[in-house]
């Protein structure tokens, strides 16, 4: 039987209610959720009455509770950078901090700094880069990973809260935005910018893979009510960022990478759902490979790795230097993305 470890949350907001206690839910010989924290007493106390564990309205009362282990810091990132540092000087055992990790350099070298000095764990909650459909289909793509010449993302789904209400009994959500008239310059370079913090980061990682480094950012596009599409070169490769939240029926949410005689497709699950990994299909000379699915999905890959990381069971499968390396890559992207509209908007 593994070691179970007490689980401190800080936000209690959709991520937690929909994704994070769900799975916790089905690893109970893993984890227990002792402390859930969010700034709105109601909530902290709903969303811990599902759980069995405390309720509480700030940071300090979930560090100072010697049976929280492990925090999942699932607050506004703006508060990511300071909450870490603040885990990490309370002795805590190990992090999982939901995505973006950070949003700037500065941000991301604290970070850094304090999990390093500290020794702990870090787990980004980026869900694909742990699901068993990926790492399986990495695996077996390991040998042809350098001839790989154009590599697209494609995501499309319908707005969170269809999923947040399939998943479970939302608490409390944020009020949406008031209506508008069409955004301008500096909000469609916002807006673009947070579509790559918030969407396409998903999947930035295994992007990266393939595409190690940015070189340019060739086109960007940012379309109503909430989407936009990127091309960009890496590593001399071709990359295509197509990310759309509509209110749409099918999902569509899929990466894609070609070579000269090869090609792979990798078909995840949307947001919020937990039915399973995703499928990949392998194309080459001798035919086809399919993989998966699996029974587990990357919610529960990403718990797991953290786990078996604070008990010694086993090596990251993203060190440090990488996750860092992929938030350079992905900062860099939004960056590039909305400096592209700006150039658009003015000639």
């Amino acid at each position: 039987m593994s070691q179970t470890l007490g689980v401190g949350i800080l936000g209690a907001g959709p991520v937690t209610q929909a994704i994070h206690l769900p799975t916790l839910a089905r690893q109970a010989d893993r984890f227990r959720v002792v402390s859930v924290m969010d700034v709105d007493a109601s909530v902290a106390e709903s969303v811990a009455a599902r759980a069995g564990a405390e309720a509480a309205t700030t940071m300090e009362a979930v560090l100072d509770n010697p049976e929280v282990e492990v925090v999942a810091v699932c607050s506004p990132h703006q508060f990511h950078a300071g909450q870490v540092a603040a885990i990490c000087a309370a002795g805590k055992r190990g992090i999982l901090c939901e995505k973006p990790l950070a949003t700037t350099r500065d941000e991301a070298t604290q970070i850094a700094e304090a999990v390093t000095a500290a020794g702990v764990p870090l787990v980004v909650g980026a869900m694909h880069a742990y699901d068993p459909g990926w790492l399986a289909a990495l695996d077996a793509c390991a040998d042809r990973i350098d001839s790989a010449h154009t590599v697209r993302s494609t995501i499309v789904l319908p707005f969170n809260d269809r999923y947040e209400d399939w998943a479970t009994q939302i608490a409390s959500r944020p009020a949406p935005p008031a209506p508008s008239g069409p955004p301008d310059t500096q909000a469609r370079m916002d807006r673009i910018r947070g579509l790559v913090l918030g969407l396409s980061v998903h999947d930035l990682s295994l992007v990266r893979t393939f595409a190690p480094t940015l070189d340019s950012i060739d086109h960007a596009e940012f379309f109503t009510p909430f989407g936009g599409a990127i091309s960009l070169t890496a590593a001399g490769r071709r990359v295509d960022l197509l990310a759309f939240m509509r209110p749409l029926w099918r999902p569509d949410w899929r990466l894609e990478v070609w070579g000269d005689d090869w090609s792979l497709r990798v078909q995840f699950t949307p947001s919020y759902v937990h039915g399973g990994s995703a499928t990949a299909i392998i194309r080459g000379a001798l035919g086809e490979q399919r993989l998966g699915p699996w029974s587990h999905n990357g919610y529960e890959g990403e718990w797991i790795e953290l786990h078996d990381l604070v008990t010694g069971q086993t090596q990251p499968h993203h060190p440090l230097s990488d996750v860092l390396d992929d938030l350079t890559f992905t900062t860099d992207i939004a960056d590039g993305a909305a400096a592209a509209i700006e150039r658009g908007a003015a000639a």
